[in-house]
């Protein structure tokens, strides 16, 4: 069994490791022999960097790392010069940008034994390519591009410094072009201002491509081929926990794609999972989006303005430094994927990719309503998730309560759905099914709960009364649709006093 690659992503240390490699050749031939300036965006943690660096094995002629590979006979083995930068490992935030970019390019120019004769970084990039492409034409690869700009996206006199920076440095390709056999960078966001993308009208955005959508990240297929020792050793530690380890499994990790068709896991959610063999928020734990969370207090965006959003294809690629979208960001940052892609009308269906990422971040979301409180949360949440499930309402009422009490008055957007949004991000939390907006004949039910013995029908009112809302789901019928099963029926009408932020009124009636 081979060892897992967790945090590994130089391609030589994992194959002379004798790691295990999910063999992404194949796309990497097509890239090599399709065109020669490539850009992708990929969420944090997603194998970018390896991906790179096993391209840049491949223009070293290093064909050993590669035996046993599907490129390993497909190409002529032949060493190019490479320029590889990557803006995650400088120190720019003590040394300033352009000093660690000089530094980079001075390591890269002394690997090749090549002197400068300028100072100015931007016309040491140009000098670089020129020396080394005499023989060959060089492959120059670029990781997390955005980095130094995403760093600082809460100072935007930073952000808007090193933009430009990046702006005089990316402007040296378009001129190069002469001197580049190949060009692939990376990054998390796709910032419209960085000369990159108005410069190189050849670069072609692989982001959405269907032809790529699993260049990163894991298949189903490629699970089941690459990992049953793992899954095997899962089954055997949650035996009689979980009857279907591998849904469980897809269900925590799978569902991020870029095409709507191919969906894949998470890499590092995945080796750690399979590493500790307990399910956890592994990805999300690696970063903590304050300043995401920010945007959605400070907007007072609700749950329902997240989840599963319709957008046109054209809005992500709209991301400017000074005027941040949330949907945009989420996407780029990996908290939304593409569910579905409706081809004639050019939208995509965006939603949480996974259980790992939607949990999370509701709880993260409410923690951070609460002033940050994650203690308080929890504690609060297995109160509510007992009072549910043993069918104590006015528990389960006073504990909801306690949650709207806690979050500022300056957060309060005043209207019913805020409120609404808030309970379902509540009972998100909690496990149990909910659904929201039912469609019925007579009109939509408001909320819908379904525990192990209970479905909680619901109908929510703003200053009004709770009497009001119960009439209405009965009038209308709307708990008939669930009777058949074996589940006992609760009716449940809210009503929410606004001004004091609380549930004021509430009637049960059970059928």
């Amino acid at each position: 069994m081979k060892n897992l690659p967790i945090g590994i992503q130089e391609f030589k240390k994992l194959r002379e490791g004798d790691f295990l490699y999910i063999d992404k050749t194949e796309f990497i031939y097509n890239l090599i022999n399709s065109a020669s300036y490539y850009f992708l965006s990929r969420p944090r943690r997603f194998g970018k960097s390896l991906l790179l660096n096993t391209i840049k094995e491949i223009f070293y002629g290093n064909k050993e790392l590669f035996e046993g590979l599907w490129i390993y006979d497909k190409i002529e083995w032949e060493k190019y010069p490479v320029i590889k930068i990557s803006f995650s490992n400088m120190n720019y935030r003590s040394l300033g940008l352009e000093k660690a970019i000089n530094n980079e390019l001075l390591m890269i120019a002394k690997q090749y034994d090549i002197a400068f004769e300028f100072d100015d970084f931007s016309t040491r990039f140009r000098e670089l390519i020129q020396k080394l492409s005499t023989d060959k034409k060089v492959v120059i690869l670029i990781d997390e591009y955005d980095k130094p700009i995403i760093d600082y996206i809460e100072d935007i006199p930073q952000a808007e410094e090193n933009r430009k920076i990046l702006k005089s440095f990316y402007s040296v390709i378009k001129d190069s072009d002469n001197y580049i056999k190949f060009f692939f960078v990376t990054g998390v966001s796709k910032f419209s201002q960085v000369s990159i993308f108005s410069d190189l009208n050849n670069l072609n955005d692989i982001t959405l491509d269907k032809n790529y959508a699993a260049l990163t990240g894991y298949t189903q297929e490629e699970l089941d081929s690459y990992f049953p020792e793992y899954i095997e050793k899962v089954e055997e530690d949650y035996e009689g926990i979980f009857d279907d380890i591998p849904a469980q499994i897809k269900k925590w990790y799978n569902g991020y794609s870029w095409d709507g068709k191919t969906f894949v896991y998470n890499p590092f959610s995945i080796l750690n999972f399979f590493y500790k063999r307990t399910f956890g928020d592994y990805w999300y734990a690696t970063g903590t989006p304050t300043f995401l969370m920010k945007l959605i207090k400070e907007n007072k965006y609700t749950i329902f303005d997240i989840k599963n959003k319709t957008v046109p294809r054209g809005l992500l690629d709209k991301y400017e430094i000074t005027s941040i979208s949330l949907i945009p960001l989420l996407f780029q940052t990996g908290y939304l994927t593409v569910k579905k892609i409706d081809m004639r009308k050019m939208t995509l269906q965006l939603d949480y990719p996974n259980l790992e990422v939607e949990s999370s971040f509701n709880m993260h979301l409410l923690s951070y309503l609460l002033g940050g409180k994650t203690d308080k949360t929890g504690s609060l949440l297995v109160q509510l998730s007992e009072s549910i499930e043993q069918h104590r309402i006015e528990q389960f009422i006073d504990n909801v309560n306690s949650v709207f009490k806690g979050i500022s008055y300056t957060l309060i957007d005043k209207k019913e759905k805020y409120f609404h949004s808030l309970f379902y991000l509540i009972i998100n939390l909690l496990g149990f099914t909910i659904e929201t907006e039912v469609m019925t004949v007579d009109g939509r039910i408001d909320a819908v709960i379904t525990t192990d013995d209970y479905i909680y029908v619901i109908e929510f009112k703003a200053n009004q009364d709770a009497k009001t809302a119960l009439e209405q789901i009965k009038e209308k019928g709307y708990h008939k649709r669930y009777t058949s099963g074996k589940r006992k029926i609760t009716l449940l009408g809210i009503n929410f006093d606004i001004e004091n932020k609380i549930i004021d009124d509430y009637i049960s009636e059970e059928i």
